[in-house]
């Protein structure tokens, strides 16, 4: 069996992204206040996915395969790093879409076998809230993150982001990332769905359209979420205008959707962390690039007196620093690195760190 690895600061890791249609390579630095990011490269598939509406996983395979090698090169460049600086790899293990975490994973051991270091699988929805710690600093113990994506929505209960990460509400149906690509093309948007909403509600009225907000009755999980609704009364409302022969007010439909959701995403977090006494919230994931919900959750955190930190929207988004990020918080505590047949794990779940 593989020895333990532990770290100290100066230590360079390598990160690999490939568990949807983006491919990435970051590097960072161990420090004593958390990890460096040093630099980082990304490539995207996601042209080559709008005409469908949605990733295509054999699409999203192939681009991996093209992109890999240029994206590690382009990301050393960056940073100034050499191979043989490198101390680590991290490369995403899972969750995400089998044949595009398996092209991460071969060439993660690819690399780590020709450099001769440690190879860790690590979970793709840590490095989510890893990524603020390459922006803030180190979490306090305990913190509370909102992770919302296009395949997650999740309130996690953050002790140690190497190891100690509980969920405590999840979407029951869409995800809030899915529910705007799903209403961007009922709209004729294209895809993806979150940036075009989040510009055309600039100029809408949130006020417009009274969307159903799921699962905020006195009845109803405390935690939990649920858009599966609310898309659906999207459609309707349009719908129900086509049928008439009106114009769909597209900003306004926009505006009033994206309340709806920024609203319960909000509500719910500032809830848990009152209830559970935690006075730190990070929200993490693609989503958390989104105007209104970083607007909305800064006033209601700072109405109770919770500390609220979000990275910048370049980290927020799939990418490399992200899990280089939580390969430095897993070598840091002293982690055995994966078995040489490391493989992709499309399910994942998010209070496994590390893969076996």
């Amino acid at each position: 069996m593989t020895d333990i690895v532990q770290l100290g600061p100066g230590a360079v890791i390598l990160g690999i992204e490939s568990s949807c249609d983006e491919t990435g390579a970051g590097l960072v630095r161990l420090t004593d206040g958390g990890p460096e990011l040093l630099g980082h490269e990304l490539a995207s598939s996601s042209d080559q996915h709008a005409r469908f509406g949605g990733v295509v996983p054999e699409i999203a395979s192939r681009a991996h395969l093209e992109a890999m090698t240029h994206t590690v090169r382009t990301a050393f460049v960056k940073s100034g790093v050499k191979p043989g600086e490198i101390d680590a790899i991290a490369v995403t293990s899972g969750p995400g879409l089998a044949g595009a975490l398996l092209v991460g994973v071969a060439a993660a051991k690819a690399y780590a076998a020709a450099w001769e270091v440690p190879l860790f699988g690590v979970n793709h929805l840590a490095g989510h809230v890893a990524a603020d710690t390459l922006e803030h600093g180190l979490l306090p113990k305990p913190a509370l993150a909102l992770l919302v994506s296009g395949g997650h929505t999740q309130l996690l209960r953050i002790d140690d982001l190497a190891g100690g990460i509980t969920e405590i509400g999840t979407t029951v149906d869409d995800a809030a990332g899915e529910a705007y690509d799903k209403v961007a093309r009922l709209l004729g948007l294209g895809y993806p769905g979150g940036p075009i909403i989040d510009q055309l509600a600039a100029t809408g009225d949130p006020t417009a359209i009274r969307f159903p907000r799921g699962l905020t009755g006195p009845q109803d999980s405390r935690y939990d979420f649920s858009f599966s609704g609310l898309k659906t009364s999207v459609a309707r409302f349009v719908e129900g205008i086509e049928r008439t022969g009106g114009t769909v007010p597209v900003e306004d439909v926009c505006a009033s959707f994206q309340e709806a959701v920024a609203d319960v995403l909000t509500a719910k977090t500032v809830r848990a962390a009152t209830d559970l006494g935690i006075g730190t919230v990070v929200i993490a994931g693609g989503v958390a690039a989104n105007g209104r919900l970083r607007g909305l959750a800064a006033d209601r955190c700072a109405a109770v007196g919770v500390h609220l930190r979000i990275p910048r929207p370049g980290l927020c988004t799939d990418n490399g620093a992200m899990i280089a990020a939580v390969g430095a918080h897993v070598v840091t505590a002293g982690a055995r690195p994966s078995s040489p047949f490391l493989t992709g794990n499309p399910a994942m779940s998010v209070s496994a760190v590390l893969a076996a």
